[in-house]
């Protein structure tokens, strides 16, 4: 009976496989940005005129709510953490970031997380995500083993609104009407330099200017930006498919993607289906965007970078907060702990002597690097296809780059090695 069946199940097989390759991947939400009435709009939104109404975690904080949730984390926890003023938006409204940190001896030595959200002003589920994830690591710090542990041994900044106008458009009381660009109609996402390609077509704006200069004033080793629209892990490269100029470091975030995914999957198996059964994707396979930050912040900031599509919706229903919190909590806390995982061969600074790695700054550079502590073997750069661009002889203090083009390369000497981007 079984060997009879065998033809009509190998049919049926084939024709699913067809039918999913002929299947056409959900539209990337920054393929053609939305020109109808916002997702708000047709949400039901509900907002938190007080610290008070947050405490179900099921609306959104009003502006002035948002500014006095920051400041009392601040003032409840002032030896765990601090308000950064990353900068100020078009129309002047804050753009923070919650730097959580405790001060230890090597506090320096600890590598620094970056996580931001809501670039696209209408894309506020990510906004609520962070900001409870504050909320969660510092009321977690000492009970919790896991958040006290991530706390001790990662320097961590997290930037819930980095696109306030956006959010805000119809004024500081509610998002229901949220717009994906800023104040001036321009798509952040538009609009960072881009390693590979031209210039923006808008000048650069506020908020980005701001945020490039926070990002190069901190090593920042890993981080996330958050977004909504659909529900997929995209990690770079934006600017090329996979099959063009496959990232160097692509099997390494498949596995970081795998285990986000399938953690969030023992909380809800429905979600992270909408592009791709795996819930993953290499960002020009979905689709090719030119002037995006995730390539930026990998390729100048020596930071791996990766995009998080998180909800299908950009605006969900005020009352789905706490569920998309509970099947997105542990990936969240988790994706922090990937940047133990990256190889030391990418200049992650660990609590070792000092004199067991390789130290240098600025990086990126223009073109010379100071190296901090006198290496005694001659020093070998390498660029990303392995071969080897320059030597130098042991005590080499001052790398002159100059001569290289734009791109990533490997210092080596000895058993040391460290990344350093050439502008």
């Amino acid at each position: 009976m079984i060997r009879h069946l065998l033809p009509f199940v190998f049919l049926l097989t084939t024709a699913t496989t067809l039918l999913a390759q002929s299947i056409p991947l959900k539209p990337r939400p920054d393929a053609f940005p939305p020109v109808d009435a916002p997702d708000g709009a047709k949400a039901v939104v509900n907002m938190a005129t007080t610290v008070a109404e947050m405490s179900d975690w099921d609306r959104y904080p009003t502006y002035e709510t948002y500014l006095a949730m920051m400041q009392g984390w601040a003032e409840e926890f002032p030896t765990l953490c601090h308000i950064d003023t990353i900068g100020t938006s078009v129309n002047g409204r804050l753009i923070l970031s919650m730097y959580i940190q405790v001060q230890t001896v090597d506090d320096l030595y600890r590598p620094e997380f970056f996580y931001s959200s809501t670039m696209h002003g209408d894309e506020v589920t990510g906004y609520v995500m962070m900001l409870r994830l504050i909320d969660t690591l510092l009321h977690g710090y000492g009970s919790n083993p896991q958040y006290t542990d991530i706390i001790n041994s990662t320097r961590i900044s997290i930037n819930p609104l980095s696109n306030p106008d956006g959010a805000y458009r119809t004024g500081n009381n509610s998002v229901r009407y949220a717009m994906r660009y800023n104040a001036n109609y321009v798509d952040l996402n538009r609009n960072y330099p881009d390693p590979f390609g031209t210039d923006p077509e808008d000048v650069q704006q506020p908020e980005n200017t701001a945020m490039i200069n926070y990002l190069s004033s901190h090593n920042f080793r890993l981080s996330a930006n958050l977004h909504g629209g659909s529900e997929v892990m995209n990690y770079p490269w934006d600017s090329f498919t996979s099959s063009e100029n496959p990232h160097p470091d692509r099997e390494w975030w498949i596995e970081v993607c795998k285990r986000f995914v399938d953690t969030s999957r023992t909380y809800s198996n429905s979600h992270f289906r909408d592009v791709l059964n795996s819930g993953y994707i290499e960002g020009g396979d979905w689709y090719v965007i030119p002037n995006g930050r995730q390539d930026y912040v990998n390729y100048y900031h020596n930071c791996r970078e990766m995009t998080m599509e998180i909800s299908s919706d950009k605006t969900i229903n005020s009352d789905q907060l706490p569920e998309y919190w509970r099947f997105l909590q542990h990936s969240l806390v988790n994706y922090i702990s990937e940047i133990h995982t990256i190889n030391s061969s990418v200049a992650i600074e660990t609590t070792e002597s000092e004199s067991s790695v390789l130290r240098f700054y600025p990086n990126p550079t223009h073109d010379k690097v100071f190296l901090c502590n006198m290496p005694t073997e001659p020093i070998s750069i390498y660029n990303m296809q392995g071969q080897c661009v320059m030597q130098l002889p042991a005590c080499t203090q001052l790398i002159d780059l100059q001569s290289l083009s734009q791109g990533i390369y490997l210092l080596r000497s000895g058993s040391q090695t460290a990344k350093v981007v050439k502008r």
